[in-house]
């Protein structure tokens, strides 16, 4: 299994991207700014959707992912996501006022786009992979999730706070090969990262610590600007582990 990194920025500005990783070439997880790197023929082959939560800077780019490329499609795009996060979409975003209901597009019976509820702790099996929804604690409901293949299992936390249920799960996933966890602020924004239930690397350090499992772990969701302060205090909060901040199109295979 291959996962693309087409954006893994807490924003925008000097080439930096919203979160987007492509799986395979035909599974998004979340659909942030970095959907802006696919051609139209790859957009055209992507089946289906994995959301973590409804926040723009993670979902912006699927109202224009079908706006583009609905009309090449021979079936439905499928958005796979937490009941809660559905809803969302359903009454803010695909509501005919703020962007067109693309599950009535061009008919009901012959839509560009189809919700797949997937409650916490359930597995979508596709082939040999299987995507499962784990516990995260952000501002909005919100999800984690774990993509197991043959090779093992990568999970992504999505946004997500300092939660012992994210943990827990993590130490029951024996094949374990990498964690991608955000860290948004550094240390002089623990405020803020408390009220919007962000890490910042204190935070990640005390999670880290109680994993029981060693996967590689990769940084994401990092405010642009601060990129390289964040990560200087990981490093100091973390000396034993080789933590990385995630890279555009950087590749992970497992």
């Amino acid at each position: 299994m291959q996962l693309t990194v087409l954006g893994c920025s807490g924003g925008i500005g000097s080439g930096r991207h919203t979160t987007c990783y492509e799986i395979d070439d035909d599974t998004l997880l979340d659909t942030g700014t970095g959907i802006t790197a696919l051609t139209l023929e790859q957009l055209a082959g992507i089946d289906q959707v994995f959301l973590t939560h409804s926040h723009l800077d993670h979902v912006l780019g699927l109202p224009l992912l079908l706006d583009a490329v609905g009309d090449r499609r021979q079936a439905p795009l499928t958005v796979y996501a937490l009941p809660e996060v559905l809803h969302i979409l359903d009454q803010h975003l695909f509501n005919w006022k703020l962007w067109p209901d693309f599950r009535d597009i061009p008919s009901p019976d012959k839509p560009w786009l189809r919700f797949h509820p997937v409650p916490l702790g359930s597995t979508v099996k596709l082939g040999q992979r299987e995507f499962t929804s784990l516990p995260a604690d952000h501002v909005v409901p919100a999800c984690a999730w774990r993509i197991k293949g043959p090779g093992g299992s990568l999970v992504f936390s999505g946004d997500t706070t300092s939660y012992e249920a994210f943990i827990l799960a993590l130490n029951h996933i024996p094949d374990l090969r990498h964690l991608i966890i955000e860290t948004s602020f550094e240390t002089a924004l623990r405020d803020i990262a408390i009220a919007s239930k962000h890490h910042w690397p204190e935070s990640l350090a005390r999670d880290l610590g109680r994993l029981n499992v060693q996967p590689e772990v990769w940084i994401t969701h990092l405010k642009p600007g601060n990129e390289a302060a964040i990560m200087a205090e990981l490093n100091q909060a973390i000396p034993d582990r080789n933590v990385q901040a995630l890279q555009q199109q950087q590749v992970i295979q497992w």
